[in-house]
């Protein structure tokens, strides 16, 4: 069981993970493995993987209820891109359960500013994206699957903020959709991860459910707070996007001082 030292950090480690999800409608689980290894104090990055990957899944899962019920949900689409995904995210974790725990967080850092780098393009949208038809090129939807679900799989993420670039790039559908969309794939593929480190003992069930307390009270507080600025908060998301790159150099600096690259 955690100690109270880790409840704390756990509680508000969940708290960010939740407020970011609500807030900006993702990237809260691309924080969760840092929050996990430098604040809450777990020393095996591996098992920080599987017990973020959990976590998110099922904050996810609430949050993709909310979205199909709104109709935000393309089910054709996500079917064919989450079966294509399972299947890339159950080879990337079991290559990233086999990697050097400090390599794989220094990998972690470069897709961190990569997503940063998207949180920032995506900051000069003008306008809302108009309705367009929707299409599902069974070849994109595959390899795009395939492939992200990998990096899901690999690093231990959701994937939110890699799926729905994915899926603008696959369907060209409108970015509501692809918002809902996303969160079956994150659920499935944080489910596989999740599934496969709890098979190797990589995952610390206490405290998912510590980080899953702080969520849903963080989750509330963002939501809330996203409703009453708008719909298209792009100065917070140019904040948040900042934030990641400063996590991500950080973690970069620990990972190469680990490795005696420093």
């Amino acid at each position: 069981m955690p100690d109270l030292w880790q409840i704390l950090p756990g509680l508000c480690s969940g708290g960010m993970i939740g407020f970011t999800l609500g807030l900006v409608g993702g990237g809260g689980s691309i924080l969760a493995v840092p929050l996990l290894l430098y604040v809450v104090g777990i020393s095996d990055p591996h098992r920080a993987i599987g017990t973020s990957a959990l976590a998110v899944t099922i904050n996810a899962l609430c949050s993709l209820a909310s979205h199909a019920r709104s109709g935000c949900v393309r089910w054709k689409c996500a079917t064919l891109f989450t079966c294509c995904g399972i299947v890339g995210a159950l080879v990337g974790a079991s290559c990233g359960r086999i990697i050097n725990g400090q390599h794989l967080l220094f990998l972690f850092a470069l897709i961190m500013l990569v997503v940063g780098a998207l949180m920032l393009r995506g900051n000069h949208d003008t306008g809302p994206t108009p309705c367009r038809p929707e299409r599902t090129p069974a070849l994109p939807v595959i390899v795009y699957g395939g492939l992200t679900g990998f990096c899901s799989g690999f690093f231990g993420i959701g994937g939110g903020f890699l799926i729905v670039p994915a899926l603008l790039a696959a369907t060209a559908m409108p970015m509501i959709n692809a918002i809902g969309t996303s969160l079956v794939a994150v659920c499935a593929f944080g489910m596989t991860t999740a599934i496969t480190y709890a098979a190797a003992g990589m995952v610390d069930m206490p405290l998912v459910g510590i980080l899953v307390a702080g969520g849903i009270v963080g989750s509330m507080g963002g939501t809330m707070l996203a409703r009453h600025l708008g719909d298209r908060p792009q100065r917070l998301r140019m904040i948040f996007a900042y934030l990641i790159f400063i996590v991500a150099f950080y973690m970069m600096w620990r990972s190469a001082q680990a490795m005696g690259l420093v």
